[in-house]
């Protein structure tokens, strides 16, 4: 895939840099939990500021739906990322006013603003033209550094491209190059899928595009409560999707020949609260009922999945198998990472949670042929869908 890239713009010095990046990183309590998206974009953001141009970043943080949310503000972004690059970051405290153009027509060379959380604009997500006219207005050239967007159509992911030239970052470079190759080639076989996470929402959509190229799909997490429900196990007081239980239950009877291809938990760990101090039990799937809350696969299940990984040639990852937050519901994540480690295959890991995951369970990223800054956008893109953030940056 032949995407234009930062280094082939032939003068930076003077240039007013767009700067799309996804900093919509895990907070808890006000506070980062995993830099890995703002440690990743530091390359590109070095590099334009080192080749004297200015620099006005984007992100978005969350799902404000167009409404202004105080939690949801950039603020300490921009104060971690200022720490990092040991150089002021400005932030303005809307997207795009007056206040924010003219402090970007004063921008000198290798200053750096950001500009408040894109979604609080509803215009963003509608990728309005005007607005988008307007956004891009500021710039002189639209690097794309938000790989885990790109699978978005906003106004700052894909609609500045309509008005300014616009060029891939490191980051984006780096994630397109990795995956590439197992969308344009073979894949080593067989290629196990493991589903989990609590974003049910886009993940039924996209196995659903995988259900002729995997040979194995191992589903946890939130999403598996969803398949349990569909096929017609109590779940309890869990969460899960109600209006997906019917895909689901497509996707299962799509399955239907071969059971073992797709496996949801005949385990579960299961409390009646959410806490570091959870009272636990360890169940078959049978036994659920009333008002327990399944948050975490067991461990025959954890063992079956890692039996499938031992013999895999590829294996994708995507979404944590319990609520790994909480010390009592890690364990399934933990013994199916460290299975995955320890085995010699093309291991993709993706989205910011299963990376956060890894983090906290101390399994070392070095461990796996790559971890995706992407979650919905890096399986989309290994589905062989045509990413609106990247059609953008092709030749």
């Amino acid at each position: 895939m032949k995407i234009k890239t930062i280094e082939e713009i032939k003068d930076l010095k003077g240039k007013k840099v767009l700067l799309r990046v996804d900093f919509n990183v895990p907070m808890r309590d006000g506070e980062i939990q995993d830099d890995t998206r703002i440690t990743q974009s530091l390359d590109t953001i070095n590099y334009l500021k080192d080749k004297g141009a200015s620099i006005i970043i984007m992100s978005h943080m969350g799902r404000p739906k167009g409404q202004v949310v105080e939690e949801l503000r950039l603020t300490k972004i921009a104060k971690y990322l200022s720490d990092l690059i040991k150089t002021p970051v400005k932030k303005m405290d809307t997207v795009l006013d007056n206040e924010v153009k003219k402090e970007v027509e004063s921008m000198k060379e290798g200053e750096i603003i950001m500009l408040e959380n894109t979604r609080f604009r509803p215009e963003e997500k509608e990728c309005d033209p005007d607005f988008t006219k307007e956004l891009a207005s500021l710039g002189d050239i639209f690097v794309s550094d938000a790989f885990s967007a790109a699978h978005r159509k906003h106004a700052s992911t894909t609609g500045i491209a309509d008005h300014l030239p616009a060029y891939a970052g490191f980051l984006m470079q780096k994630e397109i190059e990795a995956l590439s190759p197992i969308v344009e080639e073979e894949p080593i076989r067989p290629l196990t899928l493991i589903f989990g996470g609590a974003k049910v929402d886009t993940k039924i959509g996209v196995i659903k595009n995988f259900i002729d190229k995997a040979d194995y799909f191992l589903i946890g997490g939130a999403l598996a409560n969803t398949f349990l429900a569909a096929a017609g196990y109590d779940v309890g007081d869990s969460l899960y999707e109600k209006d997906k239980v019917e895909t689901a239950r497509e996707i299962m009877l799509s399955c239907e020949k071969n059971r073992e291809r797709f496996i949801i938990p005949h385990d579960v760990v299961v409390a009646d609260e959410i806490s570091e101090n959870a009272e636990t039990a360890h169940l078959p799937i049978e036994d659920v009922t009333g008002d327990m809350k399944i948050l975490d696969i067991g461990k025959w299940t954890a063992e079956k999945f890692n039996n499938i990984i031992e013999k895999s040639g590829t294996v994708i990852w995507n979404g944590p198998l319990g609520l790994y937050e909480h010390t009592p519901f890690q364990n399934g994540t933990k013994l199916v990472a460290s299975s995955l480690a320890r085995h010699n295959c093309n291991s993709i890991i993706g989205g910011g949670d299963t990376a956060d995951a890894l983090k906290r369970i101390n399994v070392p990223a070095e461990a796996y042929t790559h971890i995706s800054t992407g979650g919905g956008a890096c399986l989309e893109f290994l589905s062989g869908a045509k990413l609106p953030g990247i059609e953008i940056l092709k030749w």
